[in-house]
C-alpha cells in the first residue's frame, strides 16, 4: 500500500543489485527445542500454581529466561530473543505522549528505574533496551551496576534521539559517551538511530558506523525505519558489511505489517517489536481472552508468542516485577498455524493510517522542524 507524496526528500535509489543476505533467524537453539525443554520445567495445570499467576517465580523459570532462545544477527552476533523495555520506567519524557495530552505534566512514577530493572534482571532479563530520550539510563547503570551481572553476560541496547541526530556527529559522540558513562560499561551491544530525521538521519547513522569501528558500538541499527527510509541510506553508499542489523518498530497484531516486516527481513534485518504488548489496551480482546482460555495463558503471554514465534525480538516492559514475570513465559507453549493468522488479520486499514500520521509526526519531533512537515517523507510503504 503507497501513500501518494505531497513532500520529497529527492530521488531514492534503489540498490536491488546488492546481495541479500538471508533473513535472521532463531539460533540453534530454536523456539520449538525451547519449547520442548521448558514444558518440562513447569506444571500449567497445576492448582495452585497457573500461568496467569507468576507473581512467585520457581528458580527454573529464571534460568529459562537467562538462557531464552537467541537470533543471530548479520555477524553472528546472539541477540536475544526477549529483552526488557525502559520507556517510562521511572521517568515519562515531556514529549511523550502521555504528558502532552496531560498538558506537558509529568507526574512522578511510583517506582525508579533503578528498582524497575533490578526486578528485571533478578528475574533473568538479560537484553536491556535504553535510550536517549527515556532519561533514565543512569538510573539503569545503578541497577546493572548492584545486580552484579557480568557485563558480557549483559546485551545492551540504547537509541540516540531526534534533538541529538539533527546536531549533528559531536553531539552524537558525546551522547554516546554520556550514555556509556550512566549505564557503567565501555561499549554498548547496539545503537540505533531512534527516527530518520529528514536530511539528518544519513549523516547520522554514518557517525555511528565509525564509532562501531572504534570499539565503543558493537553493532548498528534504525529504529521507526519505513522502507524508503532504510533505502535512502542504501543510496547514500552504506556498504553491505555496515547495513543495519535491527529496526526496531512496533509490532504486534493490531500493527502487522508484513510487506514492511517481510522487506526488512529479506534484507537480513531482525525486527525488533516495541508495544508488543500494545500498552495493554488490547487485554480484553476475545479473540486473545479465547485463545488464553485455551492454553491457560494471559492475553498478554499469547501477544508475546505471537511476537516470537514470528522470529521479532518481543521487548515486554513493566513496572511490576510479577507482570515482569509473566511476560516472560511465552516460551512453552506454541500457536497454530490458523490460531497465527487469526492474530496476523487483526491489523485494519485505520491503524495503518493511525500508523502514517504518527510516522509524519514523529521523524521531526523535538528538532527546530517540529511541528512541521519540512523534509517528511508522506510516499511510504505503510502495509
Amino acid at each position: 500500500m503507497k501513500i501518494l507524496a505531497t513532500a520529497m526528500l529527492g530521488t531514492i535509489l534503489c540498490t536491488a543489485s546488492l546481495p541479500k543476505p538471508s533473513a535472521a533467524v532463531l539460533s540453534s537453539r530454536t523456539v520449538t527445542s525451547f519449547i520442548v525443554s521448558s514444558i518440562g520445567r513447569s506444571s500449567p495445570s497445576s492448582a495452585t500454581t497457573t500461568s496467569r499467576n507468576m507473581s512467585i517465580q520457581t528458580p527454573e523459570q529464571k534460568q529459562s529466561l537467562i538462557d531464552c532462545p537467541t537470533i543471530a544477527l548479520r555477524d553472528g552476533t546472539s541477540h536475544p530473543a526477549i529483552g526488557f523495555g525502559t520507556y517510562k520506567v521511572g521517568f515519562i519524557p515531556a514529549s511523550a505522549s502521555s504528558a502532552v495530552a496531560a498538558g506537558g505534566a509529568t507526574n512522578e512514577p511510583q517506582r525508579t528505574a533503578e528498582e524497575c530493572v533490578t526486578d528485571a534482571l533478578n528475574s533473568g532479563y538479560r537484553f536491556l533496551e535504553c535510550a536517549e530520550f527515556y532519561g533514565n539510563e543512569q538510573e539503569v547503570g545503578k541497577a546493572i551496576k548492584a545486580s552484579g551481572v557480568p557485563r558480557e553476560d549483559l546485551f545492551i541496547c540504547s537509541k540516540v534521539w531526534t534533538t541529538t541526530i539533527e546536531k549533528g556527529e559531536e553531539s552524537i559522540r558525546a551522547q554516546l559517551e554520556k550514555t556509556l558513562s550512566s549505564l557503567g560499561t565501555d561499549y554498548v551491544d547496539l545503537y540505533l538511530i531512534h527516527w530518520p530525521v529528514p536530511g539528518k538521519h544519513v549523516d547520522a547513522y554514518k557517525t555511528v558506523i565509525d564509532l562501531k569501528r572504534e570499539g565503543k558500538v558493537r553493532n548498528v541499527g534504525v529504529s521507526n525505519y519505513a522502507v524508503e527510509d532504510y533505502k535512502e541510506l542504501l543510496s547514500a553508499g552504506i556498504s553491505i558489511e555496515d547495513k543495519p542489523v535491527v529496526n526496531q518498530i512496533e509490532i504486534n497484531p493490531f500493527l502487522y505489517r508484513k510487506k514492511t516486516i517481510d522487506y526488512f527481513q529479506s534484507e537480513g534485518v531482525v525486527m525488533q517489536s516495541y508495544r508488543s504488548l500494545r500498552d495493554g489496551k488490547a487485554m480484553d480482546n476475545p479473540t486473545l481472552i479465547s485463545l488464553g482460555e485455551k492454553y491457560n495463558k494471559s492475553p498478554a503471554q499469547i501477544l508475546g508468542r505471537w511476537c516470537v514465534q514470528h522470529g521479532f525480538v518481543y521487548v515486554p516492559k513493566s513496572v511490576k516485577i510479577e507482570r515482569m514475570v509473566e511476560n516472560a513465559q511465552v516460551f512453552d507453549f506454541e500457536l497454530s498455524e490458523d490460531e497465527m493468522a487469526t492474530l496476523d488479520a487483526l491489523t485494519t486499514s485505520d491503524a495503518l493510517e493511525t500508523f502514517l500520521g504518527l510516522y509524519k509526526k514523529c521523524v521531526n519531533r523535538d528538532t527546530s522542524k517540529d511541528g512541521s512537515m519540512e523534509g517528511v517523507k508522506t510516499d511510504i510503504t505503510i502495509d
